[in-house]
């Protein structure tokens, strides 16, 4: 039920909203997660992530040019119009677009960062790096599927 803190809602796809109940997950595990390139094309892999993070209980924030939810993730334009704690940001933009998003990333403190495949920048993994968040180069729905995202 709605009062129960192991109940969420989920989107499954774009009209229709359903409730599940997270039996059995650790609620400790579940990090706050900025999808950096969040699309709402169903078919994008950053949409997929999403709604794949959301289904496992962990709080996304799907980060765009135009800062719509995707598929149950909080829209925002920018990484630093969150105001609590990111854990992970999982990057989904070329490296071309990266240098628009990386000093808020910094600034935000991530622990770490995780860039998917298409996604990997020399000079922006040394800054990141430099600041001390942790680099992973990984597919994220991969890494969820095997039970490999959480710390």
């Amino acid at each position: 039920m709605l009062g129960d803190p192991g109940f969420i809602r989920v989107h499954l796809c774009p009209s229709v909203a359903t409730g599940i109940r997270l039996a059995g997950v650790n609620r400790s595990n579940m990090q706050t997660v900025a999808v950096i390139g969040a699309s709402e094309d169903l078919s994008r892999y950053s949409n997929m992530a999403c709604r794949q993070l959301r289904a496992r209980g962990h709080k996304a924030y799907a980060i765009s040019l135009h800062g719509r939810d995707v598929q149950g993730a909080i829209g925002r334009t920018s990484v630093s119009e969150i105001t609590e704690p990111l854990d992970t940001v999982t990057m989904y933009v070329s490296r071309l677009h990266q240098p628009a998003v990386l000093d808020a990333i910094i600034q935000k403190k991530p622990r770490r960062v995780i860039f998917n495949p298409g996604s990997e920048s020399k000079q922006g993994e040394q800054r990141l790096r430099e600041a001390g968040i942790e680099v992973v180069h990984a597919c994220t729905l991969v890494l969820l599927h095997t039970n490999q995202f959480e710390f």
